[in-house]
């Protein structure tokens, strides 16, 4: 049943009471005609709790926006939603497509640091995040007593004598719920073996980020990636004021997962009583990187499961690291992210980490 306004609804005590379950939640599909980012599609998810959030069907499917009762989830850059046709691959020409957002997906033959692998050029985080889905649709239906919101959309980074991945993605929510669910299948359709690099850049900004906020990981073990990064590294987990040229600051959590193969990880502003969480299984994706970025305007702290790090492909070949996918072998990645809307239901997710971390 929906959990809404403080009590459960069963279906028939709604629709006797709308003219149209829409009325209280709903999917809705629009295109955008401003600038760069004209001919965006997007679906806008409400689900009747306050909870909301854009999916880019322009963009692989990626949660552009997100936020609750009216307070932002995710940090937006300056960049709007440019269409994917202003990718430029080169070095780091990502950051001028990149939206920040609750969910920006990085990858799929490479992610991370601009790098030269086999004698090849690869720029900042790879392709697949400016690739506009294919067969792109939406929709909502009942089961038994709760309704179902959902969009789908498919993405294929390819071509000749190259790669040929394909990422199948179903994201879908519940009426009365503060979270979505995120379904990704890849398939190597192609007849080469394929590197495969992915990784979820959720961006939280404020006021969920905020001075005072903290990060939350079930870590047995947090490494530095680099000198910036050493420099504080004992408050890795603490965000604090803007601060004029902040050197964004990079950390490896090594997270252990709970009795249902599944770890929790999170930002709380506690003073707030507001906070953003997710969900995903370690054995799907085994790294986490934390991105700790501090700066006047660019105010935000990412959490990125992954499959890979972020110094290039290069080094993640050198080191052992780098994952491959073999001709016509499926994989899946599932992951749920939602609000912590409460004192307590901070304080329940802060123990439900404890219990992880052991």
């Amino acid at each position: 049943m929906a959990n809404l306004w403080g009590r459960h609804w069963t279906k028939r005590e709604l629709l006797e009471r709308v003219g149209d379950i829409r009325q209280i939640a709903d999917v809705r599909k629009s295109v955008l005609a401003d600038g760069n980012n004209t001919g965006v599609e997007v679906f806008d998810f409400t689900t009747g709790s306050g909870f909301a959030f854009t999916v880019a069907a322009g963009r692989a499917m990626d949660v552009v926006a997100a936020s609750y009762q009216g307070k932002a989830l995710a940090w937006r850059s300056s960049v709007g939603d440019p269409h994917g046709s202003f990718y430029d691959p080169e070095g780091l020409e990502w950051l001028r497509q990149f939206f920040g957002g609750l969910v920006a997906t990085c990858g799929l033959s490479y992610a991370g640091a601009a790098c030269t692998d086999e004698g090849k050029k690869l720029g900042i985080h790879g392709r697949i995040g400016n690739v506009p889905a294919k067969r792109a649709n939406f929709g909502g239906y009942w089961e038994g007593d709760e309704y179902i919101l959902w969009a789908s959309g498919v993405m294929r980074e390819s071509g000749l004598f190259q790669d040929e991945l394909e990422l199948q993605r179903v994201i879908s929510t519940k009426l009365g719920a503060n979270s979505f669910t995120i379904r990704d299948k890849v398939v190597n359709i192609g007849w080469h073996t394929a590197p495969l690099m992915i990784l979820y850049h959720c961006n939280y900004g404020f006021p969920v980020v905020a001075d005072g906020s903290e990060v939350l990981t079930p870590a047995v073990k947090v490494t530095p990636r680099d000198a910036d990064a050493r420099e504080g590294a004992e408050t890795y987990f603490r965000l604090h004021e803007p601060v004029k040229d902040y050197r964004e600051k990079c950390y490896y959590h090594d997270v252990n997962a709970g009795p249902d193969g599944r770890t929790a990880i999170g930002i709380v502003n506690r003073e707030m009583g507001i906070g953003g969480y997710i969900r995903y299984r370690p054995e799907q994706l085994p790294r986490l990187i934390q991105w700790k970025q501090m700066g006047q305007g660019w105010y935000t702290c990412g959490l990125e499961p992954a499959n890979c790090l972020v110094e290039g492909r290069d080094k993640d070949r050198a080191t052992g690291r780098l994952q491959f996918i073999e001709p016509q072998e499926e994989r899946v990645f599932e992951l749920e992210l939602g609000v912590l809307a409460s004192q307590e239901e901070i304080a329940q997710f802060e123990a439900e980490v404890n219990r992880i971390r052991g």
